[in-house]
């Protein structure tokens, strides 16, 4: 079995967020850029499939050189081959169009990738890429099994599990459920040694269509200042409540 693991180069959540540029385009500076969680969930899902049923990993990303130490870490881990391509991922329809060239010459039978990245939370590409590619689709993923060309999945749906039967090739958008927090691995100095001497293919883009484009970023508001109440004084948390909350 032959798997693509596809992954967010995205920043880590205790990065501090600013915006340049009249607030349209994000600022790098001084940010520390890690896997997007869910897709180290299906990579470490695809580590699996390698140690129990040979398969074979590969690691794919959109994105200039900057996002290279991201995918030497999935090679650390234990992925046998990465491809970046050469361009900025500048709305999903790209990536997925990108992604789906990469996929098609690469000939996988199961594609992870996340349910959304952390950075813009578009959970799109998965379902593009599906789309594209015709091949089934299974997102929210929480559990995967394969057997030869049979897999079944489990995925979240409103007030529970669906549990479903399916056949490869197929794409599953992954979250947290594929594997526990608990399971992630952490390169260990004989993995590091190892990913220096494995592929790092670069290829260039298609062309494909830009389908959006950011207008503006705001952030959230700021918090408004706290009040406290004496707990002597129950009629003033009411009176508050009741008029300035307006919640009773």
């Amino acid at each position: 079995m032959k798997i693509l693991v596809c992954i967010s180069n995205v920043p880590d959540t205790t990065s501090k967020i600013n915006f340049t540029q009249d607030n349209s385009q994000f600022d790098t500076t001084g940010v520390q850029f890690v896997i997007n969680p869910n897709d180290e969930f299906g990579l470490t899902r695809a580590m699996w499939f390698k140690e129990k049923q040979g398969a074979t990993v590969h690691v794919a990303t959109v994105g200039g050189a900057n996002v290279e130490p991201t995918m030497r870490k999935a090679l650390a881990i234990g992925a046998d081959e990465a491809i970046r391509v050469n361009a900025e991922p500048t709305d999903g329809f790209f990536v997925a169009q990108q992604l789906a060239e990469v996929i098609k010459n690469g000939d996988y039978s199961l594609v992870i990738a996340g349910r959304e990245s952390i950075d813009y939370n578009g959970g799109m590409v998965p379902g593009m890429i599906a789309a594209l590619l015709n091949m089934n689709f299974v997102n929210t993923c929480i559990g995967l099994e394969v057997d030869g060309e049979k897999a079944t999945a489990t995925r979240e749906i409103d007030g529970g599990k669906e549990t479903l039967a399916t056949s490869l090739p197929l794409i599953i958008g992954g979250q947290k459920g594929l594997v526990e927090e608990s399971d992630l691995r952490i390169p260990n100095m004989r993995g590091i040694m190892m990913a220096r001497q494995k592929k790092l293919n670069v290829v260039e883009p298609v062309a494909a269509t830009h389908a959006t484009s950011d207008k503006n970023f705001d952030k959230p508001a700021p918090k408004g200042a706290v009040k406290l109440i004496d707990p002597e004084n129950i009629q003033e948390l009411v009176d508050l409540l009741h008029n300035e909350a307006k919640v009773i």
